[in-house]
């Protein structure tokens, strides 16, 4: 759900000049995300969002651009100290931490990896990694092997 509902907020942001969280929050409602505006602020964080100039000389959400974020060099931190090996099986990453680190570096992933990362499950020191289709494997897997380095 909140894979879906981040997704969706990117394309309200993308579409459309949203100034307020109260704004976004009811975009989201409209579309079926029952959210209140503590969600949105949790999402917003997430996302990275940033505010940016509008029409009119108001601020309005966008994306932050890639590298402005110290966040996903920390995350790739994480991930650099803590994967030992990673495999596919179809459409499943099984992703090999160092031994009770696999939490953090599941997190890490939910906010480094691409879209077609679905989900992860984490536990003591491996992770299932869900892709959407197996097609887009070796796209992930060369995402984690450029993280890694």
């Amino acid at each position: 759900m909140r894979h879906s509902r981040q997704s969706k907020i990117l394309e309200i942001i993308r579409n459309q000049n949203i100034d307020t969280q109260e704004r976004l929050a009811s975009k989201l409602n409209a579309a079926g995300f029952k959210v209140t505006q503590a969600t949105v602020s949790r999402d917003i964080k997430d996302l990275g969002l940033i505010k940016v100039p509008g029409p009119g000389g108001r601020s309005v959400y966008a994306q932050a651009p890639k590298g402005r974020s110290g966040d996903e060099e920390r995350y790739r931190k994480i991930l650099r100290e803590t994967v030992t090996d990673i495999r596919a099986a179809e459409n499943i990453l099984v992703i090999r931490t160092l031994s009770g680190c696999a939490n953090a570096a599941a997190e890490a992933i939910d906010n480094i990896a691409p879209e077609s990362v679905v989900g992860t499950l984490a536990g003591d020191n491996t992770i299932f990694a869900a892709v959407d289709s197996k097609e887009n494997i070796p796209a992930v897997l060369e995402m984690f092997r450029e993280a890694l380095i």
